[in-house]
């Protein structure tokens, strides 16, 4: 369908705000975000007061959306007793990308346990650190660190307001090959 754009018309195109392209920030945050495998512990009061001690393996796949803006993950994780017993199955839906007016890194996610929230971020060297909102009553940090490029450690961190940080869960994530078929 051929549409005549008058000169009028032309000029009011260019006063539309165009999609941002990303840029180096977003390079910069991939690195974080390979397809992942892993295992680890949760800690003992980690899902909550009484809470035992669970080791968990799970996995996570990437995908960039809208043209490179943002990063998916999806994320799957079984929680297992100390003598093997089955506990439960988590899932995550992570959103992350550069945000020109915050000025930073955000991201957003939402858990089978009905959790959501908005996250602010940024890397300090080979550590991505996400961090809950200051006026939540208990807020949440997670931290990747890639230092090591065959084995990306990650930690879920918790404090009671301005309270001191404590750990939940960490895990030794092992990226996995890009499948293509």
């Amino acid at each position: 369908m051929d549409v005549e754009i008058r000169h009028e018309d032309s000029q009011a195109l260019e006063q539309v705000p165009k999609p941002i392209t990303p840029g180096p920030e977003m390079e910069a945050l991939e690195r974080f975000f390979p397809d992942v495998i892993w295992v680890g512990s949760i800690q003992a009061g980690g899902m909550g007061p009484g809470s035992p001690e669970m080791v968990a393996r799970g996995r996570g796949t990437h995908e960039l959306i809208q043209d490179g803006r943002w990063i998916v993950g999806t994320y799957e994780q079984d929680q297992f007793l100390a003598d093997g017993s089955f506990v439960l199955r988590w899932q995550l839906h992570w959103v992350a990308g550069w945000a020109p007016e915050a000025g930073g890194y955000v991201a957003t996610m939402a858990d089978n346990y009905g959790h959501a929230d908005v996250y602010a971020g940024r890397i300090e060297g080979d550590r991505l650190i996400f961090e809950s909102p200051t006026d939540r009553p208990v807020r949440l940090r997670f931290i990747w660190d890639a230092s090591d490029p065959i084995a990306i450690l990650w930690r879920n961190e918790m404090a009671m307001g301005e309270g001191t940080w404590f750990l939940i869960e960490e895990y030794r994530m092992t990226p996995q090959p890009l499948v293509t078929g």
